[in-house]
């Protein structure tokens, strides 16, 4: 039996326990597992751009906070299965404008143009509720449990790990491998460069919306600091490069302890956390840089090697 095929059947049970698993916890419980399944599949998402490109995006919380006002202006006139779509579609529009404008970019100036992005679209929304509706936030009333939406990310996050599978094994995989690493021999060897980066751009950005527009129902209440917090882009990010930005599982491995961590500190030391955060992220950086999967790779691959060596003597 090939490990692949013993690699799905393993997720798929794991899947399956995870479904079940909100029925025999409590309230608390389930509130822990939805925000968990968002941050995963968040972190999944960006590590399928900036995972192997290396661009560093900043604008998640743009779009998702893009999905969630999405659903807070049309969930009273538009059918659920509807207004994810518009949602989708409207992620995916930005996407593609912001990535033909950015996607040239690198280093820096990509990182402060995505802050920059996310900001301005929190000002944008901002300014038309208080100038054009008179009100500064927004009502989501639909009937769904926290359960409800933990199934809804929980679905999400297995499809997105389902696409950065396939990438990985695809042409467009190994293309992006090539140009992570070099973007000039890329570019000699007849590799789409652009094409490629914002078709990836665009597909991270889109599952990054829909989880907005999923977890809105949590709130009840939308205004733009709740669903524009930087937090979450900065959370993220670190999620994925704890775990291995470049890593299939690296992103969920990252997000599952961090997000523990965070709520632990954000209820016990709701005035500090933040600086804590930082101080994480520059221990992160300089302790491991590629990700806590490809550090303990590298270091069981050097104990396997010094067996051998130890034993000839």
């Amino acid at each position: 039996m090939s490990r692949t095929i013993i690699g799905f059947g393993v997720s798929l049970l794991a899947l399956i326990g995870l479904v079940i698993l909100p029925t025999v916890i409590d309230a608390y419980g389930v509130g822990l597992l939805l925000g968990l399944a968002g941050y995963v599949t968040l972190a999944t998402a960006w590590a399928l751009f900036s995972g192997p490109t290396r661009y560093v995006s900043l604008a998640t919380v743009a779009f998702f906070g893009i999905g969630a006002y999405t659903v807070a202006v049309l969930s009273e006139t538009l059918p659920y299965p509807l207004v994810l779509l518009v949602a989708a579609l409207l992620g995916m529009v930005v996407a593609v404008l912001v990535g033909l404008a950015t996607l040239r970019l690198a280093g820096v100036y990509f990182v402060i143009f995505t802050f920059g992005l996310a900001e301005l679209i929190r000002q944008l929304v901002t300014w038309y509720e208080v100038n054009v509706t008179g009100t500064l936030g927004r009502y989501i009333f639909l009937p769904f449990s926290a359960t409800d939406i933990y199934w809804q990310l929980l679905g999400l996050g297995a499809v997105t790990l389902l696409i950065g599978w396939w990438i990985g094994r695809s042409r467009i995989g190994l293309a992006l491998k090539v140009i992570g690493d070099d973007e000039v021999v890329a570019a000699h060897a007849g590799i789409d460069i652009a094409r490629i980066k914002l078709a990836l751009f665009t597909v991270s950005a889109t599952i990054m919306t829909l989880v907005g527009a999923i977890q809105a129902p949590r709130w009840t209440y939308v205004e733009p600091s709740i669903v524009f917090n930087p937090t979450i882009s900065f959370l993220t990010l670190i999620m994925a490069l704890l775990g291995g930005a470049t890593r299939l599982w690296g992103p969920l491995l990252g997000a599952v302890p961090l997000f523990l961590m965070f709520e632990w500190l954000s209820a016990n030391f709701p005035s500090h956390y933040s600086i804590i955060l930082g101080c994480l992220f520059i221990v992160i950086v300089f302790v491991v840089p590629r990700g806590v999967l490809a550090f303990i790779e590298e270091h069981s691959g050097r104990f396997r090697n010094r067996k051998p060596e130890e034993s000839a003597k």
